[in-house]
């Protein structure tokens, strides 16, 4: 145990120094620098948010004049139906939007890797039952089932995150699952085993560690899912009424008929937000992917 011990602040280094090469590669490649880009303007956009309100977004105009107003210097996307600032909505639901893809990711990341760990270090029929639930939540789409799911539980943030974050793990768990039935055939596992680690230090210690690149990847991806599943939820009048989301709004909007009266600027900043985070994730995570997976990278 004595040189596993030691071992480990090396492999500690090594991997950090891997994690760094990674992330340099990404940024040099020029997909993956306009996801960074894309991705760090909407982060400091929802962080920034309350300091830039120019108004509350939940104070409704006082006038009937003050509703579905254009852009002008006071109001710089114009109103909504209540007479509401659409950019200060915007703000406010960048921040939803991006708390409920990560809140929602992490769930998905946690249980998916979870079962992939125990599934593709197990070898026994517990690893086989695994996978077929796992197979299970594959074959049902997934979109549909969030959407009965949270029409049935119902309609707050935190049921919301809750039912994605649990509704979007199995892909997550049959890539880890690959992963590590390649991993614990290894020389190294076996030298490991041979000292007498234990299978959770094993599993959690030795292997986890050497999955950890292609979780990050899928985890950027998923959070774009994340992000547009809560987007669909709400539009579809599922979202929670309480808070301000970009899905909410392009449902607001919907529902009072805003392209057919010219209101553009209550749909344009809601749906450009959505577009510009999912795109942002998934260039930085079709960027990873190609750069950890030998095959992407070499065609």
């Amino acid at each position: 145990m004595t040189a596993v011990t030691v071992a480990a602040p090396e492999q500690d280094r090594g991997r950090l120094a891997a994690a760094r090469a990674t992330l340099g590669l990404a940024w040099s490649d020029p997909i993956g620098r306009a996801g960074f880009l894309l991705l760090a303007f909407s982060v400091v956009v929802a962080i920034l948010g309350p300091i830039l309100f120019p108004f509350d977004p939940k104070a409704v105009g006082k006038t009937a004049a003050d509703i579905l107003k254009p852009p002008s210097a006071q109001h710089w996307l114009g109103t909504d139906e209540l007479g509401r600032d659409v950019f200060s909505e915007t703000l406010a639901g960048a921040q939803v939007s991006l708390l409920v893809g990560l809140l929602a990711t992490a769930i998905s990341m946690v249980a998916g890797t979870a079962v992939g760990l125990s599934a593709g270090y197990s070898r026994g029929r517990f690893g086989g039952f695994m996978m077929r639930v796992t197979d299970f939540f594959l074959v049902i789409p997934t979109l549909p089932l969030i959407i009965v799911l949270a029409a049935v539980v119902g309609q707050s943030l935190g049921v919301i995150i809750v039912v994605i974050g649990l509704t979007s793990w199995a892909s997550t768990a049959r890539i880890v699952r690959s992963q590590v039935l390649t991993l614990r055939e290894r020389v190294f596992v076996e030298r490991i085993r041979a000292l007498g680690a234990t299978d959770w230090r094993i599993a959690t210690v030795h292997i986890l560690p050497n999955v950890a690149p292609l979780i990050f990847a899928n985890t950027v991806l998923v959070i774009a899912g994340s992000i547009l599943a809560e987007a669909t939820l709400a539009f579809l009048g599922l979202g929670d009424p309480v808070h301000i989301s970009w899905g909410t709004m392009l449902h607001s909007a919907f529902q009072i008929g805003a392209t057919s009266r010219g209101a553009w600027w209550y749909l344009l900043p809601p749906g450009i937000g959505i577009v510009i985070v999912v795109l942002g994730f998934t260039l930085i995570g079709y960027t990873l992917d190609r750069i950890l997976n030998p095959r992407l990278r070499n065609r």
